[in-house]
């Protein structure tokens, strides 16, 4: 029987429980699932790619099947260094939807293998994203049912008081 690998990738900046609930959906469904931190110069996250890695780990290091890891440049061809025939994309809402089918396309068009599949998160958390997560714990709010709560203790620490 072939083992499939799918790929979620992300900046995950910081990991939600959205982000969670997507993870453990996939492993579910595939044998093994690399959560990939997408590296994007365009971007200015405000976690380093070690801090998000360690969140990630935190978070999913009871799940046997899934791991870690970063990569710079297109996601289809990091997915076919790692040897994986998904990549693994999560829809909130409709919004989402139009640029992840453009996304899924384009990247079937480079690399006819590799299969995107969509997966929702539980409805609780069709609203919740990282940049909303950031700036409620930047302001001291109440968000632990939002993140795993070692990302909690990360967010904590970072936007300490002084």
């Amino acid at each position: 029987m072939k083992k499939i690998t799918a790929v979620y990738a992300g900046t995950f900046d910081p990991l939600t429980n959205g982000h969670l609930d997507v993870i453990k959906r996939a492993s579910d469904i595939f044998d093994k699932v690399i959560v990939a931190i997408a590296v994007n110069p365009a971007k200015l996250p405000v976690f380093t790619v070690e801090e998000r890695l360690g969140m990630i780990k935190g978070a999913t290091g009871r799940i046997k099947n899934v791991e870690a890891d970063h990569f710079e440049g297109l996601l289809v061809k990091y997915a076919k260094r790692k040897k994986a025939s998904v990549i693994v994309r999560g829809l909130r809402a409709i919004s989402d939807f139009e640029y992840e089918f453009q996304l899924s396309l384009t990247n079937k068009k480079l690399s006819p293998d590799i299969n995107t599949v969509f997966l929702m998160p539980n409805e609780k958390y069709t609203y919740l994203n990282s940049s909303l997560v950031r700036e409620l714990a930047f302001y001291d709010s109440n968000i632990t049912e939002f993140v795993p709560p070692n990302v909690l203790k990360v967010l904590k620490k970072k936007f300490k008081k002084n």
